[in-house]
């Protein structure tokens, strides 16, 4: 297995990441560290798994809307930016349960935003997605598309980001919205993955069937207006997601009067059918598929245009291939099982 990264010399304070024991949020503080950034985790542990805070991170189990405990952890640790995963993020139990997503995810960003301003922070990077588009008019779509969510799940990510841009219009504080499209794929180095039990995932689902955990991948419609007539998704590896969080804090403090709001995906689309076979070829045997019935409100097809993120932040994807994202993806299956038996 290849060595992690080499490490840097320190940064002048430190980051805090909400949500970091959680899937991407552990990613981000894997790059943090390993571009020597002091970082402190909080997490719930709700979804998140304390196993996946590196070392050299300092973690705080707690809620980020508890104000008060966010207040002392800025002050303690002297934040100078916010990184924030925390939340929900699954679309048909938005639906099923809205006010929990508002909650989540808006109520208590509302919170984490109001701890900052009080403790003067001044950079703060918020997980989006692309589900703030709704079905969108074109494709690829672009950062000034229409914003008009089809479930409480884009709306309550809506509502944050309209709550950034009011703060950083009346405070001394700016931000960056990256709008994720689908997040896939695991660290290089099999330091983190995608390990929530029961994920929704479409390459976690169809690695945890390669490897019998599950018996089938559905797929959910095939009349979509596409080539093979299964919906088509932007992949993009969550290692050059946590890259493009790192380029857009040194943004925030190279242009301290500057916020970006700036789609992350990698501009080209891969359909079910496509994702299942780079699975089969990544196994040597195929995924066993079953077809039922489309879901309500899902989009023929959702790709990014990537031109304002490579432009703003000079972001130069590493794994931008699908063959690699499922390898990855299928090498942190592998090892977390072998984690699960030795627990």
């Amino acid at each position: 297995m290849p060595s992690a990264p080499h490490r840097h010399s320190p940064r002048p304070f430190a980051v805090l990441v909400t949500g970091g024991a959680g899937y991407i949020g552990s990613h981000a503080v894997l790059a943090l560290l390993d571009a020597g950034w002091r970082v402190v985790v909080l997490d719930n542990l709700v979804t998140g798994f304390r196993w996946a805070v590196p070392t050299g991170a300092v973690f705080v189990e707690g809620d980020v809307g508890d104000e008060r405990l966010v207040a002392r952890v800025l002050a303690e640790h002297r934040i100078g930016a916010i990184m924030h995963f925390a939340g929900s993020v699954v679309v048909p139990e938005s639906v099923a349960d809205p006010l929990k997503y508002y909650d989540n995810n808006s109520a208590r960003s509302r919170s984490l935003i109001a701890a900052a301003v009080f403790a003067g922070v001044r950079h703060f990077i918020f997980s989006s997605t692309a589900a703030t588009y709704g079905i969108p008019d074109a494709i690829p779509v672009r950062e000034d598309a229409p914003q008009r969510p089809i479930n409480p799940y884009g709306m309550s990510k809506l509502m944050t980001e309209a709550m950034l841009a009011d703060v950083a219009a009346a405070h001394d504080f700016n931000y960056c919205a990256l709008r994720y499209f689908n997040v896939a794929g695991a660290d290089p180095h099999a330091r983190s993955g995608q390990s929530t039990v029961g994920a929704t995932h479409l390459i976690k689902v169809a690695v945890e069937a390669a490897l019998g955990r599950r018996r089938h991948v559905d797929i959910f419609g095939t009349d979509f207006a596409t080539p093979d007539g299964t919906g088509v998704r932007d992949y993009i590896h969550v290692s050059d997601l946590a890259a493009a969080h790192l380029l857009a804090l040194d943004a925030l403090i190279a242009e301290p009067a500057k916020s970006h709001r700036l789609n992350a995906g990698y501009g080209r689309g891969f359909s079910v059918r496509e994702v299942l076979d780079a699975v089969d070829r990544a196994t040597g045997r195929p995924v066993e598929r079953r077809i039922v019935g489309r879901r309500p409100g899902d989009p023929d097809a959702l790709v990014a245009d990537n031109s304002a993120i490579r432009a703003a932040l000079g972001w130069a994807p590493l794994y931008a291939d699908l063959d690699t994202i499922v390898a990855h993806a299928l090498a942190w299956e592998r090892a977390l099982a072998e984690r699960r038996l030795a627990a």
